[in-house]
This record gives C-alpha cells, sequence and structure tokens, in this order.
C-alpha cells in the first residue's frame, strides 16, 4: 500500500508499506484523512525520543473500516475517528481510570504506524463512530478537540472569567473555543504570526501580537491591574513560561499545556508570593474523545477555520514544509487515497 514515511530528518517521501494483517480484535481502516500535528513536526525535526524511521506517522485520522477481526459494535463499512492512545492496562494510572496517564503511553503513529497511509490496523476498543452529521475531513480532528476540553477541564475556568492563551496555533486555538463554552468572558490569544493571529480574530477572540505589544501589560491594563484568571501555556517557549507568570492575576491559574523541548527557567517566587496554581494535562481521556466528536457532530465546536490545506498523501513534503512555517498554515490534512 502507499504510505507517506519519515525517513530521517526533515526527510519525508511517498513510498510502500505492506497492507497491515488484522490481529486478533483489530479493524482495518481505509483512511479517509489525517492531520499533521506538533507531535508529527517533533518526529520530522528528529526530535522525538520514541520515534523510529521508517515510519508512517499520523495520530489524527478519520476514515471506514474495511475489515473486522473479532466481535464488535461496530459493522464493515462504518465511518470511524480513531483515539490513538495505546495503554498498559496495568500500572497504577491505568487502574485508577486514567490511562491516558499510563506509565508506557503510546500513539498510533509514534510507535507503530498511522495515518499517513492508506490502510491502518487499528485495535477494535480505539473506534469511535462517525455521526452523518459530520464530515471526514473534520472528524480527523477529533484528537486535537479531545485535546481542548481535555485541558479545560483541568483549569478552573468559570462563567465570566478572563482567560489569557499564550499561542495561536490548532491546539491553542481550541482550548480558546472550550474555554469560551465554558463561560469565559474575554479570551485573549497571543503569538508572533499575523496569520495565526487573523485566524483567532475570526474566531471572535482578542488577538495579541507578541512583537508589537507587551501581552502582559496590556492584558492588566485591560484588567484594571488584575490580570488573568486563567492562562493556558500553549507555545512551549522561554517567553510565554515568564508571560504566563505576569499575566495571571493573584491566586489565578496557570495551566500548561506546551511540551517544553528544553526545561525554561520560570519564576517560582512570584508565584510563591501570590499563591499561583499550575496544572499540567496531558492528552485526553476516553470521555474527552467522545465529547469531542458529540460537540464537532452538534455544530457546537467548528474546525473550519482551523484547515487550512487538504492534500494528497503524494504532496507529503509539501505538507511539513508548509507546517515550517506558521505563516502558511494552520492545519494540513493528507487525502491518501484519491
Amino acid at each position: 500500500m502507499k504510505a507517506g514515511l519519515y525517513l530521517s530528518e526533515k526527510n519525508v517521501r511517498v513510498g510502500e508499506l505492506a497492507k497491515p494483517v488484522l490481529k486478533e480484535n483489530e479493524a482495518l481502516i481505509k483512511v479517509a484523512y489525517a492531520g499533521i500535528c506538533g507531535t508529527d513536526m517533533m518526529i520530522y525535526s528528529g526530535k522525538h525520543p520514541r520515534a523510529k524511521a521508517p515510519l508512517a506517522m499520523g495520530h489524527e485520522f478519520s476514515g471506514m473500516i474495511e475489515e473486522i477481526n473479532g466481535e464488535s459494535p461496530f459493522n464493515i463499512g462504518d465511518r470511524v475517528v480513531i483515539e490513538p492512545t495505546i495503554s498498559c492496562g496495568k500500572c497504577d494510572a491505568c487502574l485508577s481510570g486514567n490511562s491516558h496517564v499510563c506509565k508506557t503511553l503510546k500513539l498510533i503513529g509514534i510507535d507503530s504506524h498511522g495515518g499517513f497511509a492508506e490502510y491502518v490496523a487499528v485495535p477494535l476498543h480505539r473506534l469511535h463512530r462517525v455521526p452523518n452529521s459530520l464530515s471526514d475531513s473534520h472528524a480527523a480532528l477529533a484528537e486535537p478537540v479531545a485535546v481542548g476540553i481535555h485541558t479545560v477541564r483541568r483549569s478552573n475556568v468559570k462563567v465570566g472569567d478572563t482567560v489569557v492563551v499564550l499561542g495561536a496555533g490548532p491546539i491553542g486555538l481550541l482550548i480558546a473555543l472550550t474555554a469560551k463554552l465554558a463561560g469565559a468572558g474575554k479570551i485573549f490569544i497571543s503569538d508572533i504570526s499575523p496569520y495565526r493571529l487573523g485566524k483567532a480574530e475570526e474566531m471572535g477572540f482578542i488577538a495579541l501580537d507578541g512583537k508589537q505589544v507587551d501581552v502582559v501589560e496590556h492584558v492588566k491594563e485591560d484588567t484594571n491591574g488584575v490580570g488573568a484568571d486563567v492562562v493556558f501555556e500553549v507555545a512551549g517557549n522561554s517567553v510565554t513560561a515568564e508571560q504566563m507568570i505576569h499575566v495571571c492575576r493573584t491566586q489565578g491559574q496557570i495551566v500548561v499545556v506546551s511540551v517544553f523541548k528544553q526545561p525554561p527557567t520560570i519564576d517560582l517566587a512570584a508565584m510563591h508570593f501570590r499563591e499561583l496554581s499550575l496544572t499540567t494535562t496531558r492528552c485526553y481521556s476516553s470521555a474527552d474523545f467522545a465529547t469531542a466528536v458529540r460537540m464537532m457532530a452538534s455544530g457546537q465546536i467548528d474546525v473550519t477555520p482551523l484547515i487550512s490545506h487538504e492534500l494528497p498523501l503524494e504532496e507529503i513534503e509539501k505538507g511539513f514544509e508548509l507546517m515550517t512555517n506558521p505563516e502558511d498554515s494552520l492545519k494540513v490534512l493528507f487525502r491518501p487515497h484519491a
């Protein structure tokens, strides 16, 4: 079968893989759409600690069931979206109902071949049915939507709160959108990409260009010197690691979403004297994923503004080139089949 393969640092090509042979309790998925994620960009840059070449990346994907091996409530021909996390089921986290923070958590598309291919073998319990009201292209974004839902659920966002989101990539925008649905009153979102800030404005948020304004001072001026009730750090750099502390109000909450490539230096004393709360978040639970599909299908969450490009898989090199420049793209989707 055709597959888009990561071969080495900044080297992706269309090649061939053997079509998967199903194990027990697996389904063969004919991939409809698969999106590039920030984790895929980390693999592409050669910096992911687990991903090994050659690899068909892609853990955000939708498709149709072509074969089933095992008992299942699904049928051949069903449209599905894939929850890509694979947990051990034995560690303390798994046994306490928190398999999304499994000690040895793995993901389809990182630890095994994923959606940048014509077909993928997926465990039956990782499938979610796609309602008729949800398109295949939008369904492919259920995974990042689930990240946004899980993140806001981990936060203390309440009706009328002032929220700051540091980073206007797809995850940042989805967190802002979910925080709005949760009742946030005023939502600021910062970035240094005019293109992404334009998307944030289109979605109804207050966009702050970090190159043009002092994000911390702007938010404080707008809040009579108070600051934000909840701050989401979604950019993963030293600048936003500092901003997240000083833009947060006394006894406010910081939620760190980014996976920092380098450990940042943060001012713990500034947090200590103002009793700031620091929360971290990792991916999503199965309940979050199911909620994401339901909210997208109902129209509560519309991912249309996030999809900047839809490309055939043959243009995988172009897709990754686009994603290296935030002025050109937001979410790139591949179509493995013509």
